[in-house]
Order: C-alpha cells, then structure tokens, then sequence
C-alpha cells in the first residue's frame, strides 16, 4: 500500500495516530508492551519487570496504553484488589513488532558500542 493511500498520515501534526506512536515507541510504552508480549503481570511485577520506571510513569503509560487499546486492564473484586495488565490482540501485533526492533538494538549493540567511543574520541568528549 502507498503511504499516500493512507487514511493516517504520522508526520501531520493533527493525525491522531502521531499521539499512539509516542505511546508505543516512548521509553516506558515499548518496554511495558515488550514486557506484557511475555504474559499478563500485576502492576508491581510489571514495574519490577519494567526497570526504573516509576510507579506515577508506570501507570501513566499503563492508561494511555489502555486508551489506545493495546492494553486490557482485569480489575479483580478481591481484598486487596488484584488488578491484572494484558496486550489485547492489537497490543500483541504491535508488541512483536517492537521486539523485533528491540531485539535488533541489542544485537548491534557492539557496533553501537564502537560508534560511540569513535565519535566521543574524535569529539573530545570522553
């Protein structure tokens, strides 16, 4: 399909889809969709899974993700309450294809790894 048949255009300012790619490709969106693609986890094992993320940012990036419809959020009548996360079926086309970047990063992370030593010794910034 040709980009101008789309219905969405990413790089105008108005498409909505522009906000859903920050929620996806954001720090905290791509690791907690690439954590949720291994199973549906409770807040606090996705916050450990998701490290450094913080409990506010977590659950920022949980709601938007969950608005965007990637994420379906099971609130358990329980006491305490049990509140469990799981991609739904968009969330887990979108978390594979995340994966794959992810996985290709960490990859080529040794090349990276040179890059940046290169570039830092030629700039004196080491």
């Amino acid at each position: 399909m040709d980009s101008n048949d789309l219905a969405y255009d990413v790089f105008s300012k108005a498409c909505p889809s522009r906000g859903t790619l920050e929620h996806v490709t954001g720090r905290w969106g791509a690791l907690t969709l690439g954590a949720l693609h291994e199973g549906s986890l409770r807040f606090n094992e996705l916050r450990r899974r998701v490290d450094g993320v913080s409990e506010k940012m977590l659950s920022q990036t949980l709601h938007a993700l969950e608005r965007d419809g990637l994420v379906h959020r099971e609130a358990q009548p329980t006491n305490p309450p049990r509140v469990d996360y799981e991609l739904t079926p968009l969330g887990r086309e979108v978390a594979q294809r995340l994966l794959s970047l992810i996985h290709f990063v960490e990859g080529r992370m040794d090349d990276v790894l040179v890059a940046r030593g290169r570039y830092d010794t030629t700039r004196g910034t080491r």
